[in-house]
């Protein structure tokens, strides 16, 4: 995915390594797998024969970052094509960002990313509860993405030739983007607390047909966002005293089959034993965790 923190503003982010997540909730549309990652959560689309999906759109509320004078954190919203393979070459995406400042401040922005080119900020205000529609839709060469906010009517597209393209995999995301530097040494950034995202209207098209994330022409993956806060104190009123670790997870809600909507969201619990933690992949500049 993206970041913005140095100069340049570069983070090139993939799927991270997954490990095996609880099941889904009897009656949820069948998925063909469910994972845990370091920085990726929503749902990803696998098409299920040979074929390419050629576009992904989807639409949601830009949530609203609460945020902490002290805790410097980020989140990226955003439906994108490719990227779902360690070796892909390219990845296709554009979205929002809900960040906080280390003074506790919230910002909010849009932003394309056109991987392994760094992400590219847009000149469109984004308020918290603005309805937001994205969508990257790749034609040979050419990736076409566009993003309009229904509630200002604000709106950007722009098509772009590249080199590269992946159109292996279609996602819709909520992300904790990562912070490169001029090596590319990334590192994962903690989550925003975002509260909640609803996706709605989440489609694909493959082969000349279009459905939602559950359509039964591909297999659809669950994955969880799972990672390690801040320690702080076990009680809060004692400024010495054991130091209790915090998991910060992101979780997608069950598919609504029809209309391709679900929602992600975000929860902070102490961390009572070990947990695995997934890793961003070095094929996109994250390196080990």
């Amino acid at each position: 995915m993206k970041l913005s923190k140095l100069t340049d503003r570069a983070a090139r982010i993939g799927l991270p390594a997954l490990f095996a997540a609880g099941a889904v909730a009897a009656g949820a549309p069948a998925v063909a797998s469910a994972s845990v990652s370091s920085n990726w959560a929503g749902y990803v689309a696998l098409p299920a024969t040979a074929a390419h999906f050629s576009s992904v759109s989807g639409t949601w509320r830009e949530p609203t970052a609460t945020c902490t004078a002290g805790r410097e954190s980020s989140s990226a919203v955003w439906a994108g094509l490719g990227g779902y393979n360690e070796r892909s070459p390219a990845l296709e995406q554009i979205g929002t960002d809900a960040d906080c400042s280390r003074a506790g401040t919230p910002s909010y922005s849009a932003w394309y990313e056109l991987i392994p080119a760094g992400p590219v900020n847009l000149r469109i205000v984004i308020h918290p509860g603005d309805e937001v529609t994205a969508s990257a839709t790749v034609r040979a060469h050419d990736a076409t993405l566009a993003i309009r906010d229904l509630t200002t009517g604000a709106h950007f597209q722009v098509t772009r030739r590249v080199a590269a393209v992946d159109v292996s995999s279609a996602e819709w995301i909520v992300e904790a983007p990562s912070l490169c530097t001029a090596s590319d040494d990334c590192s994962t950034l903690a989550l925003t607390d975002f509260g909640s995202v609803a996706f709605s209207a989440a489609t694909a098209t493959a082969a000349g047909h279009t459905g939602p994330v559950a359509d039964p022409a591909w297999s659809s993956d669950l994955i969880e966002l799972h990672q390690e806060g801040a320690a702080v104190p076990l009680a809060r009123s004692r400024r010495r005293g054991p130091l209790e670790h915090q998991l910060l997870t992101a979780v997608p809600s069950p598919l609504t089959q029809a209309s391709g909507a679900f929602t992600v969201s975000w929860q902070e619990q102490p961390l009572a034993q070990e947990q695995p933690q997934g890793t961003t992949l070095p094929g996109f500049g994250g390196g080990p965790p």
